[in-house]
């Protein structure tokens, strides 16, 4: 879906302007989005199989949910609203914990420039995989890997991207450092 999205500079601070996120990514504006790993107490992490129709992506087992804040929203909310859209889960906002904010500068082959400031979130889950209902233009299938998954991508086929190795290490050291397991 094509949304209106807040421009931001190079810093990542707003710019008072607003685009269609298919403008952004024609012409690499920086705007924002959301990041948000699900993890269970028992060492698992959530991952959701990109939908086949992605533009950017497909078929690859990535971020348990992601997406683009709207012009004006509130990053929190935003990450609630993408996590009840794409997994149908309710989440609330004292149940996610910020951890940072990446700035991730990627030009696909099909065009797309992806340059976005990650705002990244943890947060438990607390249900069953049987209660969570997935958004099919988005999400092909969900799954629990084991946590150590984020350390050791670089041999596995579809399940995260090796060049992003370091990103998944840090979402792995915030949830241990943390103390949250």
């Amino acid at each position: 879906m094509d949304e209106l999205i807040d421009i931001v500079d190079s810093h990542g601070n707003l710019t008072g302007q607003t685009c269609l996120k298919s403008v952004a990514h024609k012409y690499g504006y920086f705007h924002r989005t959301v990041h948000i790993w699900l993890f269970t107490t028992d060492e698992k992490i959530l991952l959701q199989k990109r939908a086949a129709t992605k533009k950017v992506f497909p078929n690859l087992w990535d971020i348990s949910v992601a997406g683009h804040i709207a012009a004006g929203e509130e990053i929190e909310k935003a990450a609630i609203r993408e996590v009840k859209e794409e997994i149908g889960l309710n989440l609330l906002e004292n149940e996610l914990i910020k951890i940072g904010t990446r700035k991730h500068e990627v030009s696909h082959s099909n065009g797309i420039q992806d340059n976005e400031f990650h705002q990244v979130f943890i947060a438990k889950l607390a249900v069953d995989l049987k209660e969570l209902s997935i958004q099919e233009e988005e999400v092909a299938e969900l799954k629990l890997f084991d946590l150590d998954i984020l350390k050791n991508t670089k041999n596995l086929e579809n399940v995260l991207l090796p060049r992003f190795h370091d990103y998944y290490c840090f979402v792995y050291d915030q949830i241990y450092s943390l103390g949250l397991l």
